[in-house]
């Protein structure tokens, strides 16, 4: 084997690939990890933000929540969520970043632009 070549994945790692992607395939939930990515929040800030009812934003975030892709802590009475897997971050922000590159000045939708 050459020395740039590696080795397929197990069935199982593609299988949680799959499955992460298939989470972030939300338009919505994408833009709470860009969100998260940013700072924490909690889900009335998040449902602003991003422009969600605040039952639906629930829901998103206990899905991200399940994957592991994000956590949350109470302060007193409130609930703020926060990233809990970076890579997942850093894989969001750049493509996110690169297709809004890609739409120019100008073209950024709320809060998207890289």
């Amino acid at each position: 084997m050459a020395a740039n070549e590696r080795l397929d994945p197990p069935a199982e790692v593609l299988d949680q690939a799959a499955a992460v992607f298939g989470l972030l395939s939300s338009p919505s939930r994408l833009h709470i990890v860009w969100a998260l990515a940013q700072g924490e929040c909690d889900v009335s800030g998040l449902a602003e933000r991003v422009g969600g009812a605040l039952p639906a934003v629930s829901q998103h975030l206990a899905k991200l929540k399940l994957a592991g892709l994000v956590r949350s802590r109470r302060e007193g009475r409130r609930v703020v969520y926060l990233i809990d897997d970076q890579d997942i971050v850093t894989t969001v922000q750049g493509l996110v970043g690169r297709l809004a590159e890609r739409r120019g000045p100008g073209e950024h939708a709320r809060g998207l632009g890289a």
